[in-house]
């Protein structure tokens, strides 16, 4: 992949490329249907509409504009003004920019990192045109709509990765009831991510899991001498007989994709295990319907 293919501009570009094969239509839809069959008045909840709907404390990353000094002059904390929800919800994107997400089994596909930033991007693009907030899941980049937002998102999304071998999410910036994506390869320790799902369902938030993997991660076609070494060099293990880690490898992969649809359901999210090889946007339509399905 070029240089100039990576730079946000260059991904922004592949993204809406991407994006354009899938209008924002079921996004939009569905808020359409709700607007119809609620009315403008049936539905409350916080967001973008005109009308006073609640005081709450302010969030890490809600901007000093949204703040009611007046109720705040009143309290030992600051208040934000929500308004009734009319049609926008926050979307919060986790992407893992560890340095196993730079693995790809072959020159002719795409690192699992490189897929994951088009899908974040594309996502953001489609959620974006479709009146969302889109945002990161920490402080960084709280959600906003409009056109400036992606450009911040994508020049975030191809900054370069961590030292870290295996990511792990973070969750303490999450909205109360919004919506989520974390996208990573999930091959770490999985306790950050459980602590991370339960502290986004004890905010009411869902969303969708999604698990990017090379295809070689799946077949495991090595056999005879082999030496196996992490991305950032941490790690590395020899055998002289690969081909008898085979089975053990593919029960724990399997054990491991087992236990994050567990997790995801638990918690009122929703997994998929996408492979690199795979169509990009196969996964960008469901990641889309999903977000729908756990509004």
């Amino acid at each position: 992949m070029t240089e100039a293919a990576l730079r946000p501009t260059g991904l922004r570009r592949r993204a809406e490329e991407l994006a354009a094969a899938l209008p924002p239509l079921l996004v939009a839809a569905e808020h359409l249907a709700a607007a119809v069959q609620l009315g403008e008045h049936g539905r409350r909840r916080a967001g973008m509409g005109d009308e006073f709907w609640q005081f709450r404390p302010a969030h890490a990353g809600d901007e000093a504009r949204m703040i009611d000094w007046r109720r705040s002059a009143r309290a030992d904390v600051h208040f934000v003004r929500e308004k009734e929800w009319q049609a926008a919800q926050s979307v919060q994107i986790w992407l893992d920019d560890a340095r196993s997400m730079e693995f790809t089994g072959a020159k002719d596909r795409p690192t699992k990192g490189d897929r994951a930033r088009l899908l974040a991007l594309a996502l953001s693009v489609l959620m974006i045109r479709a009146g969302e907030r889109v945002g990161l899941a920490d402080a960084s980049a709280p959600p906003r709509p409009g056109e400036v937002q992606l450009m911040r998102l994508a020049q975030t999304f191809t900054a370069p990765p961590g030292e870290a071998d295996f990511g792990a999410p973070v969750a303490r910036a999450f909205l109360p009831h919004a919506r989520a994506v974390f996208l990573s390869d999930f091959l770490g320790d999985p306790a950050p991510v459980e602590a991370a799902l339960t502290e986004a369902a004890d905010r009411g938030v869902k969303g969708a899991l999604v698990q990017i993997l090379d295809p070689v991660e799946e077949a495991f076609p090595f056999d005879g001498r082999t030496i196996f070494e992490s991305m950032a060099g941490s790690l590395t293990y020899e055998t002289r007989k690969a081909g008898d880690l085979r089975d053990r490898y593919l029960q724990r992969i399997a054990e491991r994709k087992d236990r994050l649809d567990r997790l995801a359901r638990a918690t009122g999210w929703l997994f998929l295990c996408h492979h690199t090889g795979d169509s990009p946007q196969s996964a960008l339509l469901w990641l889309y319907r999903a977000l729908e399905r756990v509004r």
